[in-house]
């Protein structure tokens, strides 16, 4: 994990932080592994536009993650840790010992030549699969589940963890990076350790060409624009606008979010950190 302050030879290059992209050991990725990525531009079905700022970028191929590590038992072997264009983390090719080769998320400090497998039978050792039921307390992980069999859903994006704080009966408590504690179902799996490329936080892209390399198109400001076009434009001189809100009139600060009779609600133990009155 290291990022380069590049040189300042240019305009673009002056405040660009860049990754350093140490941990990679492979350029090309596995062609078995690879499906095609269709862009939407932000339009719908019918072709219109439902998400601005959407378009343009270069052409990807997905890369098939193993979101569910299901294949219990089978000992497999990293071979390399690879970039993906489709997400902030690294990824990581492994040969299982069947033969069957899989993507998986790369967590921080994976090497090229270690061994993993999943289950409950499973080491607690980074890269390693198990159920929350078979996890030392205290225990940094990613990859959480949030239904046994459902595949990860929680902690995939870069240097993101969770700690696992206790168990109760047939729950775990999860201290979630948001700052939400919450129970869930400790059949359900998740990966030890913390996921890779933790620096990207850090990086600066430096310049507007290469937000239009992935995908992003220009913003405009809403105080900027005229009152026909947002409730926040319009006035004289540079006006603040009122409390900030969008094009549809919906509060982005101070508005409950959360659907008040959601049935998961219950398995909230601690509310996340926010700014919004939950």
């Amino acid at each position: 994990m290291a990022v380069n302050r590049i040189k300042p030879t240019t305009p673009g290059q002056r405040f660009r932080v860049a990754n350093a992209f140490t941990e990679l050991t492979a350029s090309k990725p596995e062609k078995s592994l690879l499906t095609p990525v269709k862009k939407s531009g932000g339009r719908n079905n019918q072709g219109r536009m439902t998400m601005r700022f959407i378009g343009g970028g270069h052409k990807r191929r997905y890369r098939v993650i193993d979101f569910k590590r299901n294949n219990f038992g089978v000992v497999g072997e990293v071979k390399t840790v690879e970039y993906d264009p489709n997400r902030t983390a690294f990824i990581s090719l492994v040969e299982f010992a069947d033969g069957d080769k899989r993507y998986i998320l790369a967590p921080n400090g994976i090497k090229v030549g270690q061994k993993i497998e999943q289950g409950a039978a499973a080491a607690p050792e980074i890269g390693n699969a198990l159920p929350l039921s078979n996890i030392p307390l205290g225990s940094l992980i990613h990859n959480i589940e949030m239904a046994p069999g459902q595949g990860a859903k929680i902690c995939r994006s870069a240097g993101s963890y969770a700690q696992l704080m206790a168990r109760e009966g047939k729950y775990a408590a999860v201290k979630l990076p948001s700052g939400e504690s919450r129970l869930i179902l400790a059949a359900c799996l998740a990966t030890i350790g913390s996921v890779s490329n933790s620096d990207h936080s850090q990086e600066n892209l430096g310049k507007a060409g290469r937000s239009r390399w992935l995908g992003i198109r220009p913003r405009t400001r809403s105080s900027a624009m005229n009152p026909v076009d947002h409730p926040m434009g319009g006035g004289e001189g540079r006006n603040k606008g009122g409390q900030p809100r969008s094009r549809n009139l919906i509060y982005s600060q101070g508005q409950k979010t959360r659907a008040p009779k959601k049935a998961s609600s219950k398995m909230i133990i601690e509310r996340r950190k926010s700014i919004r009155n939950k």
